[in-house]
């Protein structure tokens, strides 16, 4: 049995961008009202925290170059990122055993329950969301919410003008069409 939704008509990009607009608010709304557990509170967690938790709970321990490869940042942010988590007991580092220079880093095992029930319902919403697609559909998905991000780092083109104002532009022409 197919857990595909039923075809719907398509949107224009005015009407995707007015549904977005109004969807955008709500999701951002939705996951900062996430109660954060009682005992973690205290620890001053940040967005840039919960992705590094994140990815420790969906992968596994790992060293901290991997874990700064998959996050998208330098090796010596994700170093001082977990340094600081490790000093308020969140995380653990422990040596390599293959390797002693390198260093492990895991949740920590008294944090491993609040932190997997915390962050839980988001994963499993991106699940429920993302697996009727194929694919070609998440790649684009997420593409699509990666190019998002990246326009909204960069000033509008002339300041402040509305989209329909301003020039069209095109889209770069590498293998997944976005950059």
């Amino acid at each position: 049995m197919s857990t595909r939704q039923p075809e719907t008509p398509g949107l224009s990009t005015d009407e995707a961008v007015r549904a977005l607009l109004l969807l955008m608010p709500r999701l951002v709304g939705r996951a900062k009202r996430l109660p954060v557990p009682a005992e973690m509170q205290s620890l001053d967690l940040a967005p840039r925290h919960l992705s590094l938790l994140s990815i420790l709970l969906f992968d596994g321990p790992m060293t901290v170059n991997d874990l700064a490869g998959r996050l998208e940042v330098a090796p010596t942010t994700a170093s001082l990122m977990v340094g600081e988590l490790s000093r308020k007991g969140v995380l653990e580092r422990r040596e390599d055993e293959d390797d002693r220079r390198r260093r492990i880093v895991s949740i920590a095992d008294a944090q491993q329950p609040s932190i997997r029930a915390w962050l839980a319902r988001g994963a499993t919403a991106w699940q429920d969301a993302l697996s009727p697609l194929t694919p070609p559909e998440r790649r684009t998905f997420v593409n699509t919410l990666l190019a998002y991000e990246k326009g909204t780092e960069e000033p509008a083109e002339p300041a402040g003008a509305w989209p329909g104002e301003r020039q069209k532009y095109s889209r770069p022409a590498d293998e997944s069409g976005w950059g």
